[in-house]
């Protein structure tokens, strides 16, 4: 390093403060041990971990979030999985981990991830991840009162397991396909009744791009009483309906309610598309923050305990977008909710790469491809995190030293979507931030691998384009 480098006094400091990643099981402690809290009870334990990703396609963050995730299961006990991803489509995946599905394997309950970009679920780092949960819940199932699993101090053993869910709401036509497949087994005839109320959207029922597109000319009526009276007469039948949900006890009843719900709040997202950002950026990340909530009050209230999530999602959307040029414009992000809301009961980790290959698409509903990352830009966190000697580590964020300090001052970050276009690059992936303010851990990898997508993969069916695109985060 050398002594010229107007950032040699920071990369002398990082060497000391960034500690070594070396693929063995104690990697992660500090991560772990930020998460119980300390026993004095004046660092509280978490409820909320968010783990981040700074590209959707590379395997070493699909790989390391797993390991994390695995451990807060095994040795924490957390309760969920929730995830970047449509609730009916990751709502399959939830139903064979719990053993509650006739899918034979992950490569099948992965199967409903249809739309672009089908890579981002349906990989090899994901499949192996959904098979471990499976046969975790299996074994687990099969001691009694799950000894399997860590009890919380003072608290009775979960009866529940961990299990999988999405966040996103793009699924607008599947969730109302959801919300009807359940009315017809438990309620044929309000089934018919919501087949009406959704009838509303007409020749766009499977197009809500299209849908906002015509609202927005004035070519057609809002359907926006429609799907929230829908809404509310499945609030309304709540209990008839969990009474007769058998062995599922409620959590079908729960499920038809987010779709419900994803439906209404889809409904106003396309609605909201063509005024642009913020306003849809801030609608995606609001819902996918008020369905983390109401997944977490459905579980506590199983468990009789506050439920602990884990949450899978872009950088952009967990790092705390107050620290961010995109809070700057106006944006919130599912970070900042937390860090408002939850405090110091909440951790978020992001992730970085300098360089490699990634899984990414030149356009939208494009093919997957594997791209070459471009070398950082100078200056950038990237880049100063390339100069140094260890090449995969992490840094604990949350303390005051000279490192910490130094990283304060704002710097470009890069962010990678589901799509890639080096060429350009500056404007369409990178923005500023101040790391410490935006993350409590960063792990950074120096050189990264494109994510696998499974063996079966094929060229998926059109998803809608929206506020993310070009860059698709």
């Amino acid at each position: 390093m050398s002594d010229f480098n107007p950032d040699h006094k920071l990369m002398v400091a990082l060497e000391r403060q960034a500690q070594s990643l070396l693929g063995i099981d104690s990697d992660y402690d500090a991560i772990i041990q930020a998460v119980q809290g300390d026993a004095s009870g004046s660092t509280e334990g978490k409820i909320f971990v968010l783990i981040g990703e700074a590209t959707h396609g590379t395997a070493e963050f699909y790989r390391i979030r797993a390991e994390i995730t695995r451990r807060l299961i095994m040795e924490e006990g957390f309760d969920a999985i929730a995830v970047e991803a449509d609730w009916p489509d990751a709502y399959r995946v939830n139903r064979y981990v719990l053993g509650q599905s006739d899918d034979m394997d992950a490569d099948a309950a992965l199967s409903d991830f249809e739309r672009f970009p089908t890579w981002m679920w349906r990989n090899i780092e994901i499949q192996a991840f959904v098979e471990w949960l499976h046969h975790f819940n299996e074994e687990n199932r099969g001691l009694k009162g799950g000894e399997g699993r860590k009890a919380q101090v003072g608290q009775p053993r979960p009866t529940e397991y961990p299990g999988f869910y999405g966040l996103d709401l793009y699924s607008m036509t599947t969730s109302m396909e959801a919300v009807l497949g359940y009315l017809d087994k438990i309620d044929p005839k309000e089934a018919e009744a919501a087949r009406g109320r959704y009838a509303c959207f007409g020749q766009f029922i499977n197009d809500p791009q299209a849908y906002g597109y015509a609202i927005a000319s004035g070519r057609w009526d809002s359907c926006e009483q429609e799907v929230i009276t829908q809404l509310i007469r499945l609030q309304q039948k709540a209990r008839v309906y969990m009474e007769r949900d058998g062995i599922f006890a409620g959590n079908e009843y729960f499920s038809a309610q987010q779709n419900a719900e994803l439906v209404k709040n889809a409904e106003e997202y396309y609605r909201a598309l063509f005024r642009g950002r913020p306003n849809t950026w801030n609608l995606r990340d609001r819902h996918m923050f008020e369905t983390l909530e109401k997944l977490a009050a459905h579980l506590g209230a199983r468990l009789g305990r506050k439920a602990r999530i884990v949450v899978w999602a872009h950088n952009s959307h967990l790092g705390n977008a107050a620290a961010t040029q995109m809070g700057r414009r106006g944006e919130i992000n599912i970070g900042q909710l937390v860090n408002d809301k939850y405090a110091n009961k909440a951790l978020r980790i992001g992730f970085s790469t300098s360089r490699g290959t990634v899984t990414a698409a030149s356009d939208w509903d494009g093919p997957a491809e594997t791209k070459a990352i471009r070398e950082p830009l100078p200056g950038s966190y990237e880049e100063v995190f390339s100069r140094l000697e260890k090449k995969r580590f992490y840094i604990d964020l949350r303390g005051k030293n000279e490192a910490i300090g130094m990283l304060a001052d704002e710097r470009l970050q890069r962010a990678i979507g589901v799509i890639y276009r080096p060429e350009t690059e500056r404007m369409s992936h990178y923005f500023h931030t101040s790391l410490p303010r935006q993350f409590d851990f960063m792990i950074h990898i120096d050189e990264t691998q494109a994510l696998e997508p499974l063996p079966s993969f094929v060229h998926p069916r059109p998803g809608e384009m929206d506020e993310t695109y070009p860059s698709g985060f």
